[in-house]
């Protein structure tokens, strides 16, 4: 079966989470637009074909906005690929099995959002919002790079690690590969033969990064519920979906049914509210894009100044990011099932390059750190399935018995849950009594290797003692992704730690910190500080990996948590080095 396109979108009307899953094929029928003053034309045959029997997929690019409003200003984008693109299928097909491991997809990012375009944008538009000239500007910037595999894999890669939702994979040949995993509903409109019928948006306004420990997590959460920033954020959206729906409505028909609901994503919490409404009769699924698009989350308010900010500041055209990508159903009696997400959390490949965009809500009061550390959040999606990953442990097998045991498969079952990888608790022990099995004498290093697949997997290596004290070095700058949940979870993505390995001979480990200039723990080990009399040792919302040694000290009263600067050094009157594999062992600061 030849797989073009997938649709895996949820039914934004259950609670209970019923999904819609299918594969498609090649498509019977294609119509794509290359110019403004085609693209209505584009979604009423689209339109015609989903109501005469056809199941149709396709996207709008968010630079096709001015084909329904020319007060809309968007870049110039790429001539050679269109504006809206659609394909109709006689029927959908099952879904497929999962990639193998054979067909892993990679991506070398070689363009990044740069921190000083980022704060100097944000001040530009807060002058805006102190001037008067719209309260809030949705700013983005583009990730460019190189993928490898196959586009199956990458999708399958970016679902596991941004599941639910809707997402979709189609496959426009020239016109290029969306992969779209976004969260937010656009629109789900169920309407009858004369265009009457009940529609929904979703917007997504608000975020919060995960917690490190599922007590900061909750604490994430509730923030987010109750800060009078994010839900001023929120309402602002609100209301202009409000508005915008308002103008395909009938009349008292628009309301609010839910608000400031907060979603749990794999590393973001966000707020969204329902905003509803009746179509009148005679509505064309153009007169709904003609109302609707962009969705206001993804622009600002009000939309046409905050467009206009957008095409002036951006450093090019956003593509199928932040415009719609959706699926056309057949209804009873001709009706119509239309349901878009907005493509946030979408990946574009074009040929050999692939683009992603990020972005957040600009308003006054936003703090740029913060709002930095949102986007690092937001792309943590695609960092996660841009690089094939096992998770692992490291432990220390000695003659026959393995040290710690419960603690480190507690802890590799935590990271499998974050992940989404199966976790089969027999096959793990089965796995590691084969590997003592075959070392029954002497001290070696084991590695628990754990595939996407969730298979596991054992190998071990002599281990020779360590000679104490050993010595540390600081590192020069600080690691940029102390928070990142490849620094929470232990995995073999370890790019972030090799970059801070030490150099000079008889160097042990680099002790590393954050960008608040806080302590955090070395490249394979956790840290303890003699400070003040006592034993110390970094908590983990300064950005740390739990380590097992670490979680043994503190529960044995070796050491407390306690936050250590860098200014704080010259106090320190002693260091020690601890994980799991070597123990406590006595180390000094070179």
């Amino acid at each position: 079966m030849t797989i073009g396109s997938l649709i895996d979108f949820a039914d934004p009307h259950d609670a209970a989470g019923a999904r819609l899953c299918h594969a498609f094929g090649a498509p019977r029928t294609v119509w794509a637009a290359h110019a403004l003053h085609e693209v209505r034309a584009v979604l009423d045959a689209a339109e015609a074909a989903a109501r005469s029997g056809a199941w149709v997929l396709g996207w709008l690019r968010y630079e096709a906005a001015p084909a329904f409003d020319p007060a809309l200003a968007v870049q110039a984008g790429d001539p050679a690929l269109p504006l809206a693109w659609f394909a109709a299928h006689d029927a959908p097909l099952p879904w497929p099995t999962a990639a193998t491991a054979a067909d892993d997809a990679r991506i070398d990012w070689h363009t990044q959002p740069e921190r000083a375009a980022f704060d100097a944008a944000l001040a530009h538009i807060q002058d805006g919002i102190a001037r008067g000239t719209y309260y809030q500007v949705n700013h983005t910037a583009r990730l460019r790079g190189r993928w490898s595999g196959t586009a199956q894999a990458l999708f399958a890669a970016l679902q596991r690690a941004q599941g639910g939702g809707y997402a979709a994979w189609i496959d426009g040949a020239a016109a290029g590969q969306v992969l779209s995993v976004s969260p937010e509903l656009f629109f789900d409109w169920q309407a009858g033969p004369q265009g009457s019928g009940p529609i929904l948006t979703r917007p997504m306004k608000g975020t919060a990064a995960r917690g490190a420990t599922p007590q900061d997590d909750a604490a994430q959460a509730a923030h987010l519920r109750n800060s009078p920033k994010e839900r001023a954020e929120n309402v602002m959206i609100v209301d202009l979906l409000r508005n915008d729906l308002s103008r395909i409505a009938q009349p008292h028909s628009v309301r609010v049914p839910r608000l400031f609901h907060t979603e749990a994503l794999p590393t973001v919490w966000q707020m969204t509210s329902d905003v509803a409404a009746t179509t009148r009769t005679g509505t064309r699924l153009q007169d709904v894009f003609a109302a609707l698009f962009p969705c206001g989350s993804v622009t600002g308010a009000p939309k046409v100044q905050a467009m206009r900010t957008i095409a002036q500041l951006e450093d090019g055209p956003r593509g199928v990011y932040c415009g719609a990508v959706g699926l056309l159903r057949p209804a009873a009696g001709g009706g119509l099932h239309a349901t878009f997400n907005v493509p946030i959390r979408t990946v574009e490949l074009l040929g050999s390059e692939a683009r992603c965009g990020i972005g957040s809500g600009i308003v006054w009061g936003a703090d740029a750190n913060a709002e930095w550390r949102e986007w690092a959040a937001k792309r943590a999606f695609v960092e996660r399935a841009s690089e094939p990953f096992d998770l692992l442990e490291t432990l220390r097998l000695e003659d026959g018995a393995y040290h710690h045991l419960p603690e480190h498969l507690a802890r590799m079952e935590q990271a499998a849950a974050h992940f989404g990888v199966p976790w089969d608790t027999t096959a793990v022990h089965q796995c590691l009594q084969a590997l003592a099995g075959s070392h029954p004498q002497g001290a070696w290093r084991t590695r628990l290797l754990l595939g996407a697949a969730g298979s596991p997997r054992a190998e071990a290596f002599a281990l020779a003692p360590t000679p104490e004290p050993v010595l540390l070095r600081l590192a020069q700058r600080p690691l940029a992704q102390a928070h990142s949940e490849f620094v929470r979870h232990k995995t073999t993505r370890r790019a972030h730690y090799a970059a801070f390995a030490p150099q000079e001979p008889g160097v042990f480990d680099t002790v590393l910190w954050n960008e608040e200039g806080e302590i955090t723990e070395s490249t394979f080990g956790n840290i303890a500080m003699l400070l003040d009399g006592r034993w110390v040792t970094p908590p983990l919302a300064c950005g740390l990996l739990p380590g097992v040694g670490r979680a043994v000290a503190l529960r044995d009263g070796r050491v407390i948590e306690a936050v250590v600067r860098l200014q704080d050094l010259p106090r320190v009157q002693g260091w020690a080095f601890i994980n799991s594999l070597r123990g406590w062992l006595q180390a000094h600061l070179g």
